[in-house]
């Protein structure tokens, strides 16, 4: 197949917004790649709408009961900090950087979700030390590469403050840039986070949200100038696109309190969990119910009252309730009993102790226990859609696309690149391609 571009840098600005568009046709930066992009302002994501489904999304072009990322992290029933999906080997099926490396194209990936140990030639993957014994330098260097990681840490190491942001990104801007002017790849993923973490700890539009966006236009000019420096700019596509969404709340549901009160999950006297029946599994937005035993059919009747009761009244958080086999039908994991939605102003918790629901406080969110925005809703709710923007080799600029799915990306990327993703729940979109 003919490949329409040499290279291929995927910016991943996480929890763009449709409502961020405004804004980014006034910054400098956006408004000039915009001015001379192809793209989508209605990006439809998928279910849950949470970080690491939406970019096994991205590269795979498949949903998330396809492709196995089916949430952030794993079902550790009451444990404080479960493992996430930080693996490629939790990924099913091929990946837009498996076919680039196939391919004999040089690849690199930042930050970029579920990478830890992919084939990908220069990877500083997303993954954090997550357990007391862990430190986060062993952690990273033995799950991506490592003499490409020393050199980065050696030149911009003094730029972080651990996981803190804006700083992280600030890092990754850095070793982006570097990366690009004496490494050149073929396939480039980026993933910055600053304004997903501005909204989650202070508000879908503060003050702080705001000044992220303005940090990622200089950071999209500063990669935009390493693509002239490097010389390749004009041999090169970029995109530029969000994950998901999100929306304000101010109000937590706790199901696994309820579920503990009705003797479906025990603890011991420490409130450690010892065993469960049923466990209400969170992605932020919406939630997953998993019954531990298929064949358990009284614990399946017991969470079907349940359920049944709280959905009389609007006050107690929930929007919908829908069966295993309905979310299966929406992309999500089909393996679970019930699905549930968050009612607008609420989001789900795995916490086990204090009230059913409770009131999110600035204290709470100072102590990073609670948020004040989050994601993981229905693509359906409305006002949620993210955004598309792609300009360079390979790309007809000026064309706005209606409507489009964060599953398109994938095989409209591999079609760039001259490859192949195979039989994809998401299509190439053709009309925005220079063939």
């Amino acid at each position: 197949m003919e490949k329409l571009t040499d290279h291929l840098i995927v910016i991943s600005f996480d929890c763009l917004s449709e409502h961020d568009v405004p804004l980014l046709r006034e910054l400098p930066n956006f408004k000039a790649f915009i001015e001379n992009s192809s793209f989508c302002t209605q990006v439809e994501t998928i279910y849950p709408s949470v970080t690491y489904p939406c970019h096994a999304t991205i590269v795979t072009g498949n949903f998330p009961n396809r492709h196995g990322i089916v949430n952030n992290t794993f079902i550790q029933p009451g444990k404080t900090s479960p493992d996430w999906y930080w693996h490629r080997r939790h990924i099913k099926g091929t990946t837009l950087y498996d076919e680039a490396k196939k391919a004999g194209m040089k690849t690199a990936a930042l930050l970029w979700p579920v990478t830890a140990k992919a084939d990908i030639d220069y990877n500083l993957p997303e993954i954090f030390a997550n357990r007391p014994w862990h430190h986060q330098i062993p952690v990273s260097l033995s799950n991506g590469s490592p003499r490409y990681q020393l050199e980065m840490n050696s030149k911009f190491g003094h730029i972080r403050n651990g996981l803190s942001q804006p700083e992280l990104d600030d890092f990754v801007l850095e070793s982006t840039v570097e990366t690009i002017r004496t490494r050149k790849p073929d396939l480039m993923l980026i993933h910055f986070v600053d304004l997903d973490s501005q909204r989650h700890m202070h508000g879908f539009s503060s003050d702080e949200a705001l000044a992220a966006l303005h940090r990622h236009d200089k950071r999209l000019g500063r990669i935009m100038e390493a693509l002239k420096e490097a010389g390749i700019a004009e041999n090169t596509t970029v995109a530029i696109l969000g994950d998901h969404s999100a929306l304000d709340e101010s109000k937590v549901v706790k199901m696994n309190v309820l579920f503990k009160e009705r003797g479906l999950i025990q603890t011991n006297a420490s409130g450690r969990v010892t065993d469960w029946k049923a466990y209400c599994k969170s992605c932020d937005g919406s939630a997953y119910i998993y019954v531990k035993h298929q064949n358990d059919d009284a614990a399946k009747n017991q969470v079907t009252a349940i359920l049944a009761e709280l959905l009389q009244d609007e006050s107690n958080g929930i929007e919908s309730a829908i069966t295993g086999a309905e979310a299966n039908a929406k992309g999500a994991d089909g393996t679970a009993f019930r699905m549930l939605e968050a009612a607008r102003g609420y989001y789900f918790s795995e916490a086990l102790d204090g009230d059913y629901i409770e009131e999110v406080t600035e204290q709470d969110a100072m102590r990073k226990k609670y948020t004040f925005a989050c994601h993981g809703y229905s693509p359906e709710k409305e006002g949620y859609h993210t955004v598309f923007f792609a300009a360079g080799k390979g790309i007809r600029p000026g064309i706005s696309i209606k409507s489009m799915h964060l599953v398109d990306e994938g095989p409209t990327f591999a079609r760039l690149l001259g490859l192949d993703l195979g039989d994809t729940d998401g299509s190439i979109l053709e009309g925005i391609l220079d063939i």
